[in-house]
């Protein structure tokens, strides 16, 4: 999961959890659903940001390496 999914994932999560009022479903909560919802998106935004050092970014492997030879005296 991306970070840009974790984001909207926190940002659905909680307009689910404090903006809607349902008091008819009895089949099951939208506010617990909203509150999973945030939770799981702020532990991907976390992870997503722990291993971001050890991403490389694109077009790494792409990029041609040079090997400089300084050949002054």
């Amino acid at each position: 999961m991306g970070l840009g999914v974790s984001l909207i994932l926190i940002a659905v999560g909680a307009i689910l959890a404090f903006a809607v009022n349902v008091h008819n479903s009895s089949s099951f909560d939208v506010n617990t659903i909203g509150i999973i919802m945030l939770v799981v998106g702020i532990v991907g935004a976390l992870l997503s940001m722990i291993f971001w050092t050890s991403w490389a970014g694109p077009g790494y492997f792409s990029r041609s390496r040079r090997t400089v030879i300084d050949e002054r005296p």
